[in-house]
């Protein structure tokens, strides 16, 4: 089914659909229809002797210059050209279909005087699969993400480097083909638009960039979260913790939802567990285990709570309509501050504390599992011959890197700000920055948590008891591709092997967990199936021209 545009707001779920999993668009019939009587407003204005920003008047700190009406097409294609300024290793492809999209829904409202053909244009290109090429560089988060999206507007004039899918040589597989824009929109049928009075502003003055990332990094944390559960589940379980601090009436006495979704879900995947069973009884003399096992819900908890946070976030800005000026239902067009980002760059950076403690987190605990004074008698390190072997000493190393790596990047960017267009724009969000370090910040969640895994599924083969039935269904899937205990071997298509299993979600099968998870897969109901595609990458020659 194709995800309608101008009924009701997108949802986060929508989003991905488009954005990684190339869900079909189509634009309401009440959109257009609001989009036809914005353009009529904004038609009327330009023939009005008065300035009218951004209809017959420059820029930013160029406002209070008259643009005469022969001009006016050509002061916006040089808005466009001028603001297509990024810089960097390009951006991910999902990230920009995400913000292709959320571009449309803005169009979509009736409030920026675009004309109809220009938006059913950025309606056919994502669904032609065309894809700008957008720098790492460029955006503060203010006047909204102005050089990614000016990237995007300048493929629909048919200019500049997009990227286009084609089946590859082998089965199931991708190629990327970078192309100018001009062949791209010629090869899927479509004309290059020639923007009238307000289109170039009405394309560009957005949040949609770090909106799109915010949207995709909830659906990556639906997943992870789970996870996380799940790896403190299987560490409490192989280090022969109990299950007792995760009872619901403890939780009622703090109730965060997120700490009673998490202990909840730590319970139950230790319910029948023989191996937590078997030192429940008097002759175990330990009064409590160490935090990074008996806080996990807590910490958890948190993280889920910052996310819910998010969410809320997330979709009033769904709702909104952010462009400068604005078309009003009575016919006004106003200047406003809207594109402001610190609503999103504030809960980003949100996100990236609470990834960064529950990384910390799941490292402690992989690193209970090498110490034979903590591990409660595990061979060290877990090797298989300790001293001839090194077992998974460095798998550790590899965490505590990643996890160095997320607190640094969990310093807020929203807090930072440097002036810009002549001190016209004298505070930005940064909000970009903090939606890119958050992606990174995602993937070394991610990491860790797969070698966490990893770990915990080693020491719980080396316990004497088997395992619970859901941990043990998860350490069935992973020995599917990662061997259990033995010599020493290439470590590191070891955890490859299992963050794949993390990331498509195998092993949240494998617990029970999936249907917890809504957003990751295509279409909601084949789950973990859909995944990123493998792709191969070509370039072919362009012909630029004097852009």
């Amino acid at each position: 089914m194709p995800v309608i545009i101008g009924d009701a707001p997108l949802s986060r779920h929508d989003v991905v659909q488009v954005a990684r999993f190339d869900a079909r668009v189509e634009l309401s019939a009440a959109a257009l229809e609001r989009i036809d009587a914005a353009r009529a407003v904004i038609d009327a204005l330009a023939a009005d002797p008065r300035p009218h920003y951004g209809i017959s008047t420059g820029f930013g700190a160029l406002a209070n210059t008259a643009i005469a009406p022969a001009d006016r097409t050509r002061l916006q294609q040089s808005l466009i050209r001028s603001h297509a300024a990024s810089s960097g290793a390009p951006v991910e492809r999902e990230v920009v279909r995400g913000l292709m999209l959320l571009r449309l829904q803005t169009l979509a409202t009736g409030r920026t005087g675009i004309r109809r053909a220009t938006a059913e244009l950025y309606a056919a290109m994502l669904n032609a699969g065309i894809t700008p090429e957008v720098g790492e560089y460029g955006s503060l988060g203010c006047s909204g993400d102005l050089a990614p999206l000016s990237h995007v507007a300048l493929a629909a004039m048919g200019e500049g480097p997009v990227q286009v899918e084609r089946p590859g040589a082998e089965p199931h597989t991708v190629e990327t083909v970078t192309m100018d824009a001009s062949r791209a929109l010629a090869e899927a049928g479509l004309t290059p638009v020639v923007l009238a009075e307000k289109e170039g502003l009405a394309l560009v003055n957005g949040t949609d960039g770090m909106l799109a990332m915010l949207c995709l990094a909830l659906a990556d944390l639906d997943r992870l979260l789970d996870t996380a559960d799940l790896a403190a589940a299987m560490s409490v379980e192989g280090l022969l913790g109990t299950d007792a601090p995760f009872a619901a009436d403890l939780m009622a006495l703090r109730p965060h939802a997120g700490q009673a979704t998490s202990a909840a879900q730590i319970a139950a995947l230790l319910a029948d567990s023989p191996i937590v069973a078997s030192h429940k009884g008097p002759e175990d003399t330990r009064v409590q285990d160490a935090y990074s096992l008996r806080c996990a819900p807590q910490v958890h908890g948190t993280a889920r709570d910052t996310a819910a946070h998010a969410e809320r976030v997330a979709e009033v800005e769904l709702a909104s309509a952010i462009d400068n000026p604005v078309v009003l239902p009575d016919g006004r067009v106003v200047s406003n501050g809207n594109f402001h980002g610190a609503p999103i760059a504030a809960v980003l950076d949100f996100l990236a504390i609470g990834i960064a403690d529950v990384a910390s987190m799941s490292e402690r605990r992989s690193d209970r599992f090498l110490d034979p004074s903590r591990s409660f008698g595990l061979p060290p390190f877990l090797a298989d011959d300790p001293g001839v072997d090194s077992g998974l000493m460095i798998a550790q190393y590899t965490q505590a890197g990643i996890v160095s790596e997320l607190k640094r990047l969990a310093a807020p960017a929203s807090v930072d700000s440097i002036p810009s267009s002549a001190m016209q724009e004298d505070h930005v969000s940064m909000g970009w920055g903090a939606a890119r370090k958050l992606r990174r910040a995602i993937d070394g969640l991610e990491r860790v948590l797969a070698i966490e895994v990893m770990t915990a599924a080693r020491g719980i083969e080396l316990r004497e008891q088997p395992p619970g039935s859901r941990t043990g269904r998860v350490i069935e899937r992973l020995r599917q591709l990662v061997p259990g205990v033995g010599p020493d071997r290439f470590l590191a298509r070891d955890i490859e092997a299992t963050r794949l299993q993390v990331w498509n979600g195998s092993v949240l099968q494998a617990a029970g967990l999936l249907e917890r998870v809504r957003s990751w897969a295509a279409d909601g109901d084949h789950a973990f199936q859909a995944g990123r595609r493998p792709a191969v990458t070509a370039t072919e020659p362009t012909d630029e021209g004097d852009r």
